[in-house]
């Protein structure tokens, strides 16, 4: 099994095409198949099935990385021992919220405690399974 599925590159209007291919052949795909984070990952019994880099300009006209990469928030952790090709995953990630809001689109983009509650878990556990200690 391939631990990248989709690698997508989002420039959200500041980055122009021209850029955005810069980005993307400079080895972004490269250095994340071959980074810490997926081969760490996968040896906690963790699959990175997919992740977002966003990238912006500095006052000099530089990309640079603008936010945090590799976190529950921009990827989806999958549990290695339950990953099963052909249909949804669980994941330690914030999917669950985003299926409970798909489920729910009349509840006001509201989360109720209990869906907070399991998301934080969610994070708390890929935490704890990535880092090896409680938070």
């Amino acid at each position: 099994m391939n631990q990248v599925n989709d690698i997508r590159i989002f420039c959200r209007g500041f980055i122009r095409r021209g850029r955005s291919i810069i980005i993307y052949h400079a080895g972004c795909p490269n250095w994340f198949e071959h980074s810490f984070g997926p081969a760490h990952a996968a040896a906690r019994g963790v699959i990175i099935a997919d992740t977002k880099f966003e990238f912006g300009l500095d006052e000099d006209g530089n990309i640079v990385l603008g936010d945090e990469m590799l976190t529950p928030d921009s990827s989806r952790f999958w549990p290695a021992d339950e990953y099963e090709p052909g249909h949804g995953q669980p994941s330690f990630d914030k999917q669950f919220a985003r299926d409970w809001l798909k489920a729910n689109p009349d509840n006001n983009w509201v989360l109720p405690q209990d869906v907070v509650d399991k998301t934080i878990h969610k994070y708390l556990q890929a935490y704890e399974m990535l880092t090896g200690k409680p938070l």
